[in-house]
């Protein structure tokens, strides 16, 4: 609880106009895009400047409050749902690009600038920034360096933690300390950037990032490969990879995405085939030319119906958009969506699809799947409803193996969602007992009271491991 003298203290550093304690204000910060997940916050909080957020995490320090940092709250393991009450902080006011930098290749930014505006404003100067998580309509820098957000082009280029060069950090007891800079070499001591991005708002508080950029490819193609055969589909990847070609996307959908996504977004997806892979690759028009039609001729070796290039780029941003559309498209389905999030090594992608087609007629439940198949992320697709209690069982028991056989393959629990509520009962299964005993001493170390976020990445149990039957 906030009594009234730490009210006035919060209201006195940010203004009456930033601070929220009302019923409905709170309301709106309850939960995230993870179903089944509430909880109100005591109050919720806009500071205007990283001065202002370490006056905040000193008294709630003082005063044991937890702090969730949260962005748009587009993620899906309830990382930013205040599931211990306390103060949630938001990023409206601190919202800017402070810096193109062109000759460092850099830009610098707060932690409440959108995704897709900082990609428009370094391309307008023909740079490239290059993660694109599906949410970058929405989501947030700062959210997405607390998740280290994926995205379609993780495949090529890597992922949001290859580009964060520089962060500011409100730590835990409202120190401030800068980490990294616009340099190509430092090893002066710990990796401390790295540690911050993907910690989920459990170290510190991020107010500031400096993030690398890469020239802009000079020309880009889109191609969609349509399959009888699912695990066609998965063997393609493999073989892609395997004759040592890295293109931008390599994206898998199964039949019953494909049938969901066509009729929400209308652009003549094919849905009579049981899977397709979009395929882009950019970079120089001779290499782009190349990489192609090699791409072209292994996918038709591996039984390919069809094989289409996009003809316009219209075309193309068409199937990417329906890509991205996939979540939107599914959670029409039913009242809940679980949208789950396994990654296995891209050569196990065949074997991962199998188990998860095996798995959902194992609990008799509807999967769909969809992801990034060229990194061997998958995503597995639930919709059900959480008002039928032995469905969402077997959807629960459908995951936990799907996790179990990811590990298995030598995989892991979470490849860009996070581990926040949802999967932390699952981690110790990736990282054993003593991994997780030095993540908790780095906590301990950086948030003694246990204030940053507290309730996520470390579960109260640990769920049973299953036994994968095959």
């Amino acid at each position: 609880m906030i009594t009234e003298q730490v009210k006035r203290q919060f209201i006195q550093i940010v203004g009456a106009e930033n601070y929220d304690d009302s019923k409905a204000g709170r309301l709106v910060y309850s939960y995230d895009a993870t179903p089944n997940f509430q909880s109100l916050p005591d109050a919720v909080i806009a500071p205007r400047n990283t001065k202002e957020v370490s006056e905040i995490v000193k008294i709630c320090n003082e005063h044991r409050i937890p702090i969730v940092p949260r962005g748009s709250g587009t993620n899906l393991c309830a990382g930013t749902c205040p599931t211990e009450g306390g103060i949630v902080i938001i990023f409206k006011h601190m919202n800017r690009i402070l810096e193109i930098d062109e000759e460092n290749l850099t830009v610098t930014v707060q932690p409440g600038v959108i995704t897709l505006d900082l990609i428009q404003a370094v391309e307008a100067k023909g740079l490239f920034y290059p993660p694109d998580p599906s949410s970058m309509k929405i989501s947030t820098i700062g959210g997405n360096i607390n998740e280290n957000s994926g995205g379609l082009r993780g495949l090529k280029y890597g992922v949001t933690r290859d580009y964060v060069m520089a962060l500011e950090v409100v730590l835990a007891n409202g120190d401030i300390i800068r980490t990294g800079g616009k340099l190509a070499k430092d090893v002066a001591g710990y990796d401390l950037t790295r540690l911050f991005v993907g910690s989920e708002g459990t170290l510190g508080i991020i107010t500031e990032a400096t993030l690398k950029l890469i020239p802009m490819p000079e020309t880009k193609k889109t191609m969609l490969a349509l399959y009888e055969d699912l695990e066609a589909a998965a063997r393609s990847v493999s073989a892609i990879i395997a004759n040592k070609i890295i293109p931008t996307t390599l994206e898998f959908l199964d039949q019953p995405t494909l049938q969901v996504v066509e009729s929400f977004v209308n652009i003549g997806l094919p849905t009579d085939v049981k899977a397709v892979l979009l395929i882009e690759q950019d970079g120089p028009k001779e290499v782009v030319e190349r990489d192609m039609k090699a791409m072209a001729r292994i996918c038709r070796e591996q039984h390919a119906i069809s094989v289409q290039v996009a003809k316009t780029e219209e075309e193309a941003n068409n199937l990417r958009t329906a890509r991205r559309s996939a979540l939107s498209a599914l959670a029409r389905l039913k009242p809940t969506t679980i949208l789950e999030d396994a990654t296995v090594p891209r050569s196990q992608i065949a074997n991962m699809v199998k188990a998860i087609n095996d798995i959902a007629k194992k609990y008799n439940v509807n999967i769909c799947t969809f992801g990034h198949a060229g990194d061997g992320n998958l995503h597995p697709t639930c919709p059900t409803d959480v008002r039928d209690k032995d469905e969402l069982h077997r959807v629960e028991q459908a995951f936990e193996d799907i996790f179990a056989k990811a590990i298995e393959l030598g995989g892991t629990i979470t490849g860009e969602h996070g581990v926040g509520v949802m999967k932390a009962p699952y981690l110790e299964w990736k990282l054993g007992k003593e991994g997780i005993a030095a993540m908790q001493a780095i906590k301990r170390a950086l948030d003694p009271n246990n204030i940053m976020n507290p309730g996520k990445v470390f579960a109260k149990s640990t769920r049973k491991r299953v036994v994968v039957t095959r």
